[in-house]
């Protein structure tokens, strides 16, 4: 029951710390000065999201998405969702893909190459099913949280920073409703596709309340470091790099490669959602669909996507503070909804 529990705690810390995340560019985007309130609520509304999905994907045993955003949206707005979240993972990985090549790039390496590491990384991912994700998740992400907690408590321990200085000052609250809700739409695509596995409620709880913790108190400590050099990260695309630069290149290089897997991770986590919901209506081997859907992104990654991030993410906003809500209310709603049957 742990050892499952884990399992899929590791596949939500994987599906939402990306690139993003781990850089420190979202938690910096959101929070900063004043949040730790903010971070709290984020903890306890992430880990209530979990279970509420991960509990009806379980109940309905999906092997897709669609089951549970029927459940949580109801039938007619279920089809717009369907289509939005279909949207959001495909740009979302072509992103992620042209993230790799960027990096590939840092590495002095041709951009086309990164592209060909994360396009056939991923296909040979999934030769082995959903195992090949979850068996990757497991060695990954502990290297991933436990390589982004010592710098980050190395660097509060040089810098002789306390972190606890501002808890008087919370008036970012307000900020843990946009930052839950950005990360809604991928967990419900990913958990959905695995409710046939769950095999007990015991593995829901590990999972929600395990990544809920986990995510807040990394989340607590890295935007308490970047507040304490938030005069540098105007010079720093990457606000990690802030921290890194006080550190000799291996720990660069090294979280530098942590970073890449923190792309590949979320970039996997999003062809799961695409593959699962393709194959209810196809049903073919999971690498073939992973490879038929992964091919043609690699001729988006040239396409400029900020101008369509900047339509559509606005749009996301909204959308997923609607299912942020449904999700928070759910027994409320849930249990009126089975008094009228």
């Amino acid at each position: 029951m742990l050892r499952a529990g884990l399992k899929w705690m590791f596949l939500i810390i994987g599906t939402t710390i990306g690139a993003g995340y781990a850089s420190g560019r979202e938690l910096w985007q959101f929070f900063g000065h004043e949040s730790g309130l903010a971070i709290l609520l984020f903890a306890v509304f992430f880990s209530i999201c979990c279970y509420v999905i991960m509990h009806v994907s379980y109940q309905k045993k999906s092997s897709d998405y669609l089951p549970v955003l029927r459940d949580i949206v109801g039938d007619k707005l279920a089809k717009v969702y369907d289509i939005m979240i279909f949207l959001y993972l495909t740009t979302t990985t072509v992103v992620m893909i042209a993230g790799s090549g960027a990096t590939g790039q840092a590495f002095d390496l041709s951009y086309w190459w990164g592209v060909l590491i994360m396009t056939a990384g991923l296909i040979a991912l999934f030769l082995r099913d959903i195992n090949g994700l979850l068996a990757m998740n497991q060695i990954v992400l502990p290297l991933l949280i436990g390589g982004l907690l010592y710098i980050l408590l190395l660097f509060i321990n040089d810098q002789g920073l306390n972190v606890w200085s501002h808890l008087h000052e919370q008036r970012n609250w307000t900020a843990a409703f946009p930052f839950t809700a950005l990360n809604i739409l991928p967990l419900i695509a990913v958990l959905g596709a695995i409710g046939n596995k769950v095999k007990s409620k015991q593995e829901i709880y590990v999972a929600a309340i395990g990544s809920g913790m986990i995510l807040g108190t990394i989340s607590f400590i890295y935007n308490n470091s970047l507040i304490q050099i938030a005069d540098e990260l105007l010079l720093y695309e990457i606000p990690l790099f802030a921290i890194l630069k006080h550190y000799p290149v291996e720990i660069l290089i090294f979280m530098s490669v942590l970073l890449w897997f923190a792309i590949f991770t979320t970039a996997a986590s999003g062809v799961l959602g695409i593959v699962s919901r393709i194959q209810s209506r196809w049903n073919a081997p999971v690498w073939f669909l992973a490879a038929a859907v992964i091919i043609p992104m690699v001729p988006l990654t040239t396409v400029g996507f900020s101008a369509l991030i900047n339509y559509i993410y606005p749009v996301y906003g909204i959308l997923n503070l609607y299912v942020l809500t449904r999700l928070l209310l759910y027994p409320l709603w849930n249990k009126r909804e089975n008094t009228h049957v």
